[in-house]
């Protein structure tokens, strides 16, 4: 296998696995970003108060995004897999 190839599968590894993260982390981004104008706002700064609902975000994230990213990760496997010639040189 080529340096040229293994190069294309990590960059196709890095963007798959951005796409799987990227909506976590921008549910979780924006969460903290209302959080934080509150507690600026309010002034209270209890770390508790930003970390439970962040958590509870991005866990109903996955719960509702859970599908799409297993099906994201299993094109990329199939994808990856369906022609394995190119990597075993």
């Amino acid at each position: 296998m080529g340096e040229a190839e293994v190069v294309e599968l990590g960059r196709k590894t890095l963007e798959s696995a951005l796409w799987v993260a990227a909506p976590l982390l921008i549910v979780a981004t924006a969460v903290s970003l209302a959080i934080n104008v509150l507690q600026v706002l309010t002034s209270l700064q209890e770390n508790t108060l930003a970390a439970v609902p962040r958590l509870a975000a991005v866990a109903a994230a996955i719960f509702v995004l859970l599908p799409w990213m297993v099906r994201r990760m299993a094109w990329f496997t199939v994808g990856l897999l369906v022609d394995f010639r190119p990597y075993l040189k």
